[in-house]
């Protein structure tokens, strides 16, 4: 088997994430999730990624897609396509499943998945806007810091700067 088909053992699709969430929860495992673009993955997202996968049994990390990602961060982006960061995602040891959501955000995966742990960067806080419908599913937000001079706006700042 080939890697493009053998990440496809960790994504998870709208149609089958419901019952992977309760085979997950009868056995009496943990969830955490974690969502983004992870657009360009740099040490910054693997720090968040890591973190988030300490804090329960099972990591479901759920990424934009790249018509959500275009919408609120422009035309432009993303640089790597949904499938390209799905198959990196899957790539990392400490990801479990991987999903992708066309909303503008996570709230309506986050109903259905009711994480024990939802984990959030820093810039967003504890009262960010997925908070109320993980709690509602009683879960609770975890914060994680980010890692000061990592993001991808800047690592795209620098490409332009070579490129010039």
């Amino acid at each position: 088997m080939h890697w493009n088909e053998a990440y496809k053992k960790k994504r998870l699709s709208s149609d089958t994430v419901l019952d992977k969430v309760q085979e997950i929860k009868a056995s009496k495992k943990s969830i955490a999730t974690l969502n983004g673009s992870f657009d360009l993955l740099h040490a910054g997202h693997l720090e968040i990624i890591y973190q988030a996968s300490l804090q329960a049994d099972v990591l479901i990390v759920l990424l934009n897609t790249d018509a959500s990602i275009k919408r609120y961060k422009g035309e432009t982006r993303p640089i790597i396509s949904l499938e390209d960061r799905c198959q990196m995602m899957a790539a990392l040891s400490f990801v479990d499943y991987v999903i992708s959501f066309d909303e503008d955000d996570p709230r309506k995966m986050l109903s259905i998945i009711e994480p024990d742990v939802h984990v959030n960067g820093s810039e967003y806080g504890e009262d960010c806007i997925e908070s109320e419908v993980v709690k509602k599913g009683g879960g609770k937000v975890h914060v994680v810091s980010l890692v000061d001079g990592l993001s991808t706006s800047n690592i795209i700042e620098k490409i332009k700067g070579i490129c010039v």
